[in-house]
């Protein structure tokens, strides 16, 4: 018979689940999801196993938990902009510290970035949390550009398009480094062209 899963409310209690998906996300995001085990998420959290037992099913619900709560703040640093104004007289330099943010974001969170990604290639739950906030991301990205007086065709489209060449461009500066490639260059032509996009049939 399987045991019921408590859902806390007394304030220690809820702060106590917090520390675990925290703690063990964390950990997980270290040392890889499946390199780590529950009785090392208890260890490094300062808990028991059977504490862990009574709020999660395995490490998988601690993992998906934690990517929900924390996955935002690692791999989408718009989520952190959302009322940023955009100087459109200034747009290069706008799009170039937008491009910086992101690749200082996947710098400094390398090693979860990295599992977070590998995660959502390997399960379907993952992967749809993942889509999930990539599709938010955009959402804000599209809402910064109308507030700031983008208005151009086919927004979400271009909103979601303009994200994943800073996305890619932030990978190809931290994981691939290419040795033949002056990714400086490669910077202005994708402002050149993010600029294209935003301006070529703005109304």
């Amino acid at each position: 018979m399987e045991s019921k899963l408590r859902e806390p409310t007394q304030k220690r209690a809820i702060e106590k689940k917090q520390k675990i998906i925290e703690y063990g996300f964390k950990l997980m995001c270290q040392n890889g999801y499946y390199n780590t085990d529950v009785v090392q998420i208890a260890k490094y959290a300062n808990v028991s196993t059977g504490i862990i037992y009574q709020y999660f099913s395995d490490k998988r619900d601690i993992f998906l938990q934690g990517l929900e709560i924390y996955s935002k703040t690692l791999m989408f640093p718009l989520f952190n902009i959302k009322d940023k104004k955009i100087n459109k007289k200034n747009l290069y330099k706008e799009l170039e510290d937008l491009i910086d943010l992101y690749i200082k974001t996947h710098t400094l969170k390398k090693s979860a970035h990295e599992e977070i990604t590998a995660m959502s290639h390997l399960d379907k739950d993952f992967a749809k949390l993942f889509q999930k906030q990539e599709m938010d991301s955009t959402i804000i990205f599209k809402n910064i550009l109308l507030e700031n007086d983008f208005n151009i065709k086919n927004i979400d489209e271009k909103a979601h398009l303009i994200l994943s060449i800073i996305d890619n461009f932030s990978h190809e500066v931290i994981y691939h480094k290419h040795e033949n490639l002056n990714y400086d260059l490669m910077k202005e032509e994708i402002i050149k062209t993010i600029i294209n996009i935003l301006k070529g049939d703005e109304n």
